[in-house]
């Protein structure tokens, strides 16, 4: 089993910055995809971003330019900076793992999702 554990959610004013992070912990090893997924209020979880194997980088075009994923091996633990934040960025975020080192776009494809982290953009 894998435990994954976010924070760094909270209030965020449109045009400013948060950092998520997520640590994996537990059976980690061959835990090769990290993606971040985010569910608005309302709607289905989407794909926000991912690292898969190589590293390779792939976002979701809503937020392409303005968040940027990052990985610690070393801490099991994967970041997600997100800038010019936008009220319609406001979700719970998610961090998911998956072995090998696809990149999949739903969270069904990911083998552990974390319990989420609420953002809230609004001034």
């Amino acid at each position: 089993q894998v435990q994954l554990a976010e924070s760094g959610g909270g209030f965020v004013q449109p045009g400013g910055s948060a950092r998520l992070w997520c640590e994996a912990s537990g059976r980690t090893f061959g835990m090769d995809a990290m993606a971040w997924f985010r569910q608005r209020p309302g709607q289905k979880r989407e794909f926000v971003a991912a690292i898969g194997g190589g590293p390779i980088t792939d976002y979701d075009s809503s937020v392409k330019g303005r968040f940027t994923a990052s990985i610690d091996n070393a801490k099991n633990a994967v970041y997600l900076d997100m800038n010019r934040l936008r009220p319609e960025d406001t979700a719970v975020y998610y961090c998911a793992v998956r072995t090998g080192g696809t990149i999949w776009y739903t969270p069904d494809k990911y083998d552990f999702l974390g319990q989420g982290t609420q953002v809230t953009v609004s001034s």
